[in-house]
């Protein structure tokens, strides 16, 4: 295979950053990759490229909440569907668990009751 131009090989040299001689350029002036690109995420890469086989990415194991804690969470839905930063706060150190899972509960409870109060009409 011929590395001309864009050829696969140079294309996959530039994807890795850094100034890269544009192929077939008459002063060999550099290309530079922009610096305000993020780095690439496992995930990203992975649902970027679905002809490859799907790599499992480790993520956080599902949070199984214990009954205490499930009920001082339906107590707190009951008073007010949506949770204030303060009452939020106060839970995760109750509860101990962290704020990103009592907003993600409370989120998952609002679409739960949703769809109960859709199915009894």
């Amino acid at each position: 295979m011929e590395k001309g131009p864009f050829s696969v090989e140079w294309l996959a040299q530039s994807s890795l950053g850094g100034a890269r001689e544009m192929p077939g350029s008459p002063d060999g002036c550099p290309l530079q990759s922009p610096p305000s690109v993020p780095a690439e995420s496992p995930r990203e890469r992975e649902l970027r490229s679905p002809g490859l086989a799907a790599v499992p990415v480790p993520g956080r194991a599902r949070t199984k909440f214990s009954a205490a804690q499930l009920q001082e969470l339906e107590r707190s839905f009951r008073q007010q569907r949506y949770i204030g930063a303060g009452e939020k706060r106060r839970l995760a150190a109750v509860l101990n668990l962290s704020q990103s899972q009592i907003k993600t509960w409370f989120q998952n409870r609002r679409m739960k009751f949703k769809r109960q109060t859709q199915d009894a009409r």
